[in-house]
C-alpha cells in the first residue's frame, strides 16, 4: 500500500511540475536585442551603432521587418527584370 502511494505521489508531482517548467522556460527571449520590436527605436538598434555588429533589424531580418509585427513583410516582392548574361 505504501509503495502505491509513493508511486502516485511521484506521478502527481511530475504532472504538476511539467506545466511549471513550461511556464518558466518558454518566455519571449531574443537572441539579439534588436530582434525585439520594443528596441527598434532605441539608439543601439540604429545605425551606425548596430552596423558594426550587424545586429540592425534589417540585418537580422534580411531587409524585411519581423513578419509577426508587419503583415506586409509576407507580401511577395515584385520580380526584377532579367539582366544580361555575361557567361558564354
Amino acid at each position: 500500500m505504501v509503495m502505491s502511494d509513493l508511486k502516485l505521489f511521484k506521478w502527481l508531482a511530475l504532472v504538476l511540475l511539467i506545466p511549471l517548467v513550461f511556464l518558466f522556460f518558454t518566455k519571449d527571449t531574443f537572441r539579439y536585442p534588436c530582434q525585439n520590436p520594443n528596441n527598434w527605436d532605441k539608439d543601439f538598434c540604429k545605425r551606425p551603432a548596430c552596423d558594426v555588429t550587424r545586429t540592425c533589424p534589417d540585418h537580422i531580418f534580411k531587409g524585411q521587418r519581423d513578419p509577426r509585427i508587419d503583415p506586409q513583410a509576407l507580401s511577395i516582392p515584385t520580380p526584377m527584370s532579367q539582366g544580361v548574361i555575361c557567361a558564354k
